[in-house]
């Protein structure tokens, strides 16, 4: 989930005023009735969600409690796909190719203190 992503603790689903049903999110229950009610809504099915989700979450959520027949349940199917696919738009694929060989290291002498002194000798100065 990103940073930006916002969460939920209210979802379910409504019937607009011209028949439509659509999903429904919200951070207060009350709040949100009064306004659905207002607009002319009808047939509100809004739930408190058991922890904050984003709409991917609180449908997924809304599909386990059995919100799947009639109208409601389209308009929750219908956004968890749409949800679904864009969610599925920010994964990355990683595909593991044969590994290569790296080269070999040429061996190094080690180095004594006396070819240190030796070399420190024959320096000019």
């Amino acid at each position: 989930m990103s940073a930006t992503e916002k969460t939920f603790t209210v979802a379910g689903t409504a019937k607009n005023a011209d028949g439509t049903v659509k999903a429904r999110f919200a951070n207060d229950l009350v709040a949100r009735v009064k306004i659905l009610n207002k607009a002319g809504c009808t047939d509100i099915n809004l739930v408190e969600l058991p922890r904050e989700m984003t709409k991917l979450e609180a449908l997924q959520y809304l599909t386990e409690q059995g919100i799947t027949e009639g109208d409601a349940g389209f308009a929750v199917a219908n956004k968890l796909a749409e949800k679904a696919k864009i969610a599925k738009k920010g994964e990355v694929r990683v595909k593991a190719t044969k590994a290569t060989k790296a080269p070999a290291k040429k061996p190094t002498k080690n180095v004594t203190a006396s070819d240190i002194l030796a070399a420190v000798e024959d320096a000019p100065m």
